[in-house]
């Protein structure tokens, strides 16, 4: 399908209407989350059906719901954080847990800030060619190989305050690859945090808190470039069912994840992700997918 512009802005969500954006907005929620990649699925699934791809924009808006969701689970950590830290402020207590824990958050977004700031106008532009296929297909199977590397490196130890201020940096550093469509913001997070040896839980823990600043930001800016576009009202609320909607797919998959990584392995992702890529690379190879 073709690329529908606003003003310079991907706005195809426009034109799926309610049902379709609530039903991609489900997809949207489900797979923001897991280490298996939004945009590959967003790009997919349209594709399949024949329906008219919905666009960065509406990727990159869709974030807050994840952001509802995260903040909704993880309630009383995002609380201890943010209690905790402003108290320790005022105690001057630079040593205190909760206070290491929000310096090694901002430390670890730093990055990911840098990078998109530098990127900003290639990310989401119309017709941009990090949304091709076969990028998407390509970072899948990457990031599926390097999930695995770090699924047999880790030890599976540590928990998540016994990480250092190096080691969120690290895990931050990787979070950066995320602005390339396929790799995943969870799965890249979360495969740093394995290789620093955390037990899968708390990879996963610590990866879904080190996401609510850049997640924020991305959604807001997403927002902000969507208000200066002038989209219709109509726009806005078919964006809204969306966000409805992929924020309770959203936490569905954080319950899922969280329990399904204290008792099993990231084998089930790492395979999933593989066979996901070689699919689309096959597609884009053989069937001429775009």
């Amino acid at each position: 399908m073709a690329d529908v512009c606003t003003q310079g802005v991907d706005t195809g969500f426009v034109a799926l209407g309610y049902a379709k954006i609530a039903f991609l907005g489900v997809v949207q929620g489900l797979t923001e989350l897991l280490p298996i990649s939004s945009t590959a699925h967003m790009r997919l699934v349209p594709a399949l059906l024949g329906w008219q791809d919905p666009g960065s924009a509406f990727s990159a808006a869709m974030q807050l719901a994840a952001l509802a969701a995260i903040v909704s689970y993880f309630w009383s950590d995002v609380r201890y954080v943010t209690f905790g830290s402003l108290d320790a402020i005022k105690r001057r207590d630079w040593r205190s847990p909760a206070m290491r824990l929000a310096i090694a958050i901002v430390i670890a977004t730093i990055p990911i800030v840098i990078a998109g700031l530098l990127l900003s106008s290639s990310l989401n532009a119309c017709g941009t060619s990090l949304r091709s296929l076969w990028v998407i297909g390509s970072a899948c199977v990457v990031m599926g190989v390097l999930l695995a590397v770090a699924e047999l490196y880790s030890r599976h130890k540590k928990n998540m305050e016994q990480m250092t201020l190096i080691d969120a940096l690290f895990v931050g550093i990787t979070q950066v690859g995320a602005l390339v469509p396929g790799v995943s913001r969870s799965g890249s997070t979360l495969t740093g945090a394995l290789f620093l040896g955390l037990k899968r839980e708390e990879a996963a823990r610590f990866s879904f808190l080190l996401g609510l600043p850049a997640i924020a930001l991305a959604g807001l800016k997403e927002l902000f470039t969507l208000y200066k576009a002038h989209i219709p009202m109509e726009a806005w609320s078919i964006l809204i069912v969306g966000l409805i909607v992929g924020s309770i797919s959203s936490f569905v998959a954080i319950w899922g994840l969280m329990r399904f990584l204290e008792r099993f392995s990231t084998w089930p992702f790492v395979v999933y992700r593989i066979v996901l890529g070689v699919v689309i690379l096959f597609g884009v190879l053989t069937m001429g997918w775009a």
